[in-house]
């Protein structure tokens, strides 16, 4: 069943970049931009997660968490995050990827003709009470922070 508006967002607990426990719940009372992508340090993955880098004070000054989430190791996302100093969480989702298939986010795959099994690059809003505000889903990596800021009119 896939996730909606309103739904109770998914549950979770996995590692972040230096093996530590983060939690959905430990994030109650702000509003969480949680955003599922392939890869650490691939063209795409970089330049979402560089336009959530340039917009982090404007997030951070609306009560706004962000918590990306790959199949990669917590020593990948370390590098990431050093890399182009992004100031927010990575978390590893590893197999079976429970946590991104609750958000349907990993699944078949299509790529220059080929079907295959990986993460999708999805975006999901979840409010203050731990509810899903609002899905992005086949988001265009370079401009994803914007156009939730847009959304929200946060400018």
């Amino acid at each position: 069943m896939a996730l909606k508006v309103g739904d109770k967002a998914p549950e979770f607990n996995l590692k972040d970049s230096f093996e530590k426990d983060v939690s959905l719940k430990d994030f109650k009372g702000k509003r969480i931009i949680l955003y599922f992508y392939p890869k650490d340090n691939t063209p795409g993955c970089t330049k979402e997660a560089c336009n959530f880098k340039e917009n982090w004070d404007l997030l951070k000054q609306n009560n706004f968490v962000v918590l990306g989430i790959s199949k990669d190791s917590a020593a990948s996302h370390q590098k990431f995050i050093e890399k182009f100093d992004l100031p927010f969480v990575l978390l590893t989702d590893p197999e079976p990827y429970k946590t991104s298939s609750d958000y349907d986010s990993y699944g078949l795959k299509k790529f220059m003709g080929k079907e295959y099994m990986g993460m999708m690059r999805n975006t999901f809003l979840i409010d203050v009470d731990g509810k899903v505000e609002k899905i992005y889903l086949k988001v265009k990596a370079a401009i994803m922070a914007d156009h939730i800021i847009s959304d929200l009119g946060l400018r």
